[in-house]
C-alpha cells in the first residue's frame, strides 16, 4: 500500500509538513510540524498547527504519530501542542540523545533536563518498523546534518528531511554540531539506492530562481539532476563542495529558539517562579 500525502507548505520558514493518511483505514501520521514562532516578540501561536488539526477533521483521519525527521534549527515544532490536541505519540530518530547532549552543554541546560531522549515517545532505530494504519513504516538512519537525521520510507514515499533538497538546490548544510559532509554523502546514497521510482519529499523549499515552490521529485530525477550528488559525483568531490559552501553560509535565524524547544519534543522550557517560559540566547557559543 503506499501513503496518501498531504502538504501544507509554511512560508515564514520555508518549511513543509505532512500529513501522511492510510487510504484505507484514515489512520495517519504527521511529519514535521511547525509552532509559529516571532522572534522580534518572542510570542508562539499554533496557526499553522490549527490549519493540521483542522484538516484532519475534514479528512476525518486519526493521528497516531507525530514524526520530526530530526531537531530541526530553522522552525520550531509544533509536536507538543498536537500531541495535546490530536492524543498522537510523539517520535523521533534514537540519536536525538546526541543532540540532547551537545546543546545541554551549550544552552546550560539544569538538572530538569535529561538529554536520554525521554521527552518523546518513541526513539526510532534503524532499520526499525511501525505501522500507521496497514502502512509499514521504515525508518532510515541518515545522518550527516545532524548526527540524528533519519528519513522514513512508508510504501512508495520517502520524508527525508533536510538531508536532501529538489535537485535545483542541493544537499543540506553539515556545519552544525555533530554534521559531517562525508557521513551526509553516504546517508543521501542510501536514500538514492531506494527504488528509482520511489517519491521523495523534502522538508524545505526556498524556490531558486524565482521558480514556484515546490517539494516532491523522485530518486530517478535526484539521481540524474542534483546540483550536489548527481551520478558520477565522487565523495570527496562532494565533502570538498559542501565543505566550501557550508563555510559561507549565515546561521539560520531560528536555530537559538528553536533548538531549545525541539529538544524537548516541542515544549517550551518550564515557566520560572513569575510565570513566564525564557529562551536564553548564549553568547559566543555557536
Amino acid at each position: 500500500m503506499n501513503p496518501e500525502v498531504t502538504a501544507l507548505f509554511h512560508a515564514d520558514t520555508f518549511t513543509i509538513t505532512y500529513l501522511v493518511a492510510d487510504p484505507e483505514n484514515k489512520r495517519a501520521a504527521i511529519i514535521d510540524s511547525v509552532l509559529d514562532f516571532d522572534p522580534k516578540s518572542g510570542r508562539t501561536t499554533t496557526e499553522a498547527a490549527d490549519k493540521l488539526v483542522k484538516l484532519v477533521g475534514e479528512q476525518g483521519l486519526t493521528v497516531d504519530w507525530i514524526l520530526e525527521t530530526h531537531a530541526h534549527a530553522d522552525h520550531l515544532s509544533g509536536a507538543a501542542y498536537l500531541k495535546r490536541k490530536l492524543g498522537a505519540d510523539v517520535g523521533i530518530g534514537a540519536h536525538i540523545t546526541d543532540i540532547q547532549g551537545v546543546f545541554k552543554t551549550v544552552f546550560n541546560l539544569n538538572s530538569g533536563f535529561e538529554p536520554d531522549g525521554s521527552q518523546f515517545d518513541r526513539l526510532f532505530e534503524d532499520g526499525e518498523t511501525f505501522a500507521i494504519g496497514d502502512l509499514e513504516v521504515r525508518v532510515m538512519h541518515t545522518p550527516g546534518h545532524t548526527p540524528a537525521c533519519v528519513t522514513y520510507v512508508i510504501g512508495d514515499a520517502a520524508f527525508v528531511g533536510d538531508t536532501l533538497f529538489m535537485p535545483d538546490f542541493g544537499t543540506a548544510r553539515t556545519d552544525f554540531p555533530g554534521g559531517d559532509a562525508r557521513v551526509l554523502f553516504q546517508s543521501i546514497h542510501k536514500v538514492l539506492s531506494l527504488p528509482k521510482e520511489t517519491r521523495l519529499f523534502m522538508c524545505h523549499d526556498y524556490a531558486p530562481g524565482d521558480r514556484d515552490y515546490a517539494w516532491e521529485t523522485t530518486v530517478a530525477e535526484e539521481r540524474a539532476q542534483n546540483i550536489h550528488v548527481h551520478d558520477g559525483i565522487t565523495e570527496d568531490q562532494f565533502v570538498d563542495m559542501r565543505t566550501s559552501r557550508d563555510a559561507t553560509l549565515d546561521m539560520p535565524q531560528l536555530i537559538l529558539p528553536s533548538i531549545q524547544v525541539n529538544i524537548r519534543a516541542g515544549h517550551l522550557p518550564d515557566p520560572e517562579d513569575n510565570g513566564v517560559a525564557y529562551l536564553k540566547l548564549p553568547l559566543n557559543a555557536l
